[in-house]
């Protein structure tokens, strides 16, 4: 692999089609490989994710914080 280009220049100009047909080879590859985690793997799944965004999800909502209720708060045996 050529380290010297910069990638960051490169712009692909591909048609609505053209980027279509990329995320659907690389969801495939993906999905059908069986080491998941590889270098590989996360390499295209970068690129799948730089073509098709994830929608920004929403922040889960904050842990509500119950006061430790031990025995006492329980029925007393008297």
């Amino acid at each position: 692999m050529v380290k010297d280009l910069n990638y960051e220049l490169m712009n692909l100009a591909l048609t609505d089609e053209e980027t279509t047909a990329l995320a659907c080879l690389l969801s495939d590859t993906i999905d059908g490989d069986r080491f998941p985690l590889s270098p590989r793997i996360r390499t295209l799944t970068d690129i799948l994710n730089k073509l098709r965004p994830e929608p920004a999800r929403e922040p889960l909502p904050r842990r509500k914080n119950y006061a430790h209720r031990g025995r006492l708060s329980q029925k007393t045996a008297g």
